[in-house]
């Protein structure tokens, strides 16, 4: 049970972050098995009050509905692939957004009696999956082609305590700028429960601001910062299934809304 807690919270750290529209799915310090795979249904509902045009707050606010579908297999214990497609809802733009496909390698462990230390790279690809509207802050995203590249620092007790930072670059093509992310994350898996706590950070290189000028704009162009914090809680059902809960806030930025944001979903081990 505590091995199926460790597999599924590869998992959760996508779907609290993928389809939001100022995140790109970061990658897990966890692996699944070689044959294991998993898959997550997932609800989400954003209740943003605000929006800041450029890094000035305004009032412009949104809710965003979200049904997705994740899966990670383990090609081997020390590759896995990971896959998400998210269809959004906000205001009359429905439709199914952005899918995103990484592959993730442990590169090197280190293990003590207590404890170990593992490096991991990864490197992405998302697309949209459909023609969806770009023109408005209700739209589902920015129609963005993005080759992402990660590196993950994962240092874990025997005790199921864990603490990982990842950072990489995010080349997107023109015209949507360029980005570097940042996340740390702290949490704890133990033979009943996952809980976690994280920080997310993104850096958009240039882009222009909502508003501003040269007119008419390209939404595309637009560059997203922000500060996001979250967590999560998972508890089983059984020896492969579970429930989790998952909310997160986003803290300031540019050209993003602010606000919170609720996820629900089920896990389950094929």
């Amino acid at each position: 049970m505590w091995k199926y807690f460790l597999k599924i919270s590869s998992l959760l750290l996508i779907f609290c972050n993928s389809y939001n529209g100022i995140a790109q799915g970061p990658i897990s310090g966890f692996y699944s098995e070689k044959g294991d795979a998993i898959v997550v249904v997932g609800l989400g509902f954003e209740d943003s009050k605000n929006y800041f045009i450029g890094r000035e707050k305004s009032d412009l606010s949104r809710s965003l509905y979200s049904v997705s579908l994740f899966g990670i297999y383990g090609i081997n214990n020390r590759l896995n692939i990971q896959a998400s497609i998210p269809y959004l809802s906000s205001n009359k733009e429905n439709g199914f957004q952005d899918a995103q496909f990484f592959l993730k390698y442990k590169l090197l462990q280190k293990e003590w009696k207590k404890d170990k230390l593992e490096l991991s790279l990864a490197t992405g690809f998302s697309f949209n999956l459909t023609d969806y509207n770009i023109g408005g802050l209700n739209d589902l995203g920015q129609q963005a082609k993005i080759l992402d590249f990660r590196a993950l620092l994962h240092y874990q007790k025997q005790s199921g305590w864990f603490i990982n930072l990842q950072s990489g670059f995010s080349y997107k093509f023109a015209p949507v700028p360029n980005s570097l992310p940042v996340t740390i994350r702290l949490g704890k898996a133990s033979s009943k429960s996952y809980f976690d706590f994280w920080y997310d950070f993104q850096y958009a290189f240039g882009g222009i601001d909502y508003r501003g000028t040269p007119r008419p704009q390209d939404f595309r162009r637009l560059g997203a910062n922000y500060h996001k914090i979250g967590g999560t809680y998972h508890f089983s059902l059984s020896k492969k299934s579970g429930i989790y809960v998952a909310p997160s806030y986003v803290i300031s930025g540019r050209n993003v809304f602010k606000g919170f944001a609720y996820h629900l979903g089920f896990t389950y081990q094929l």
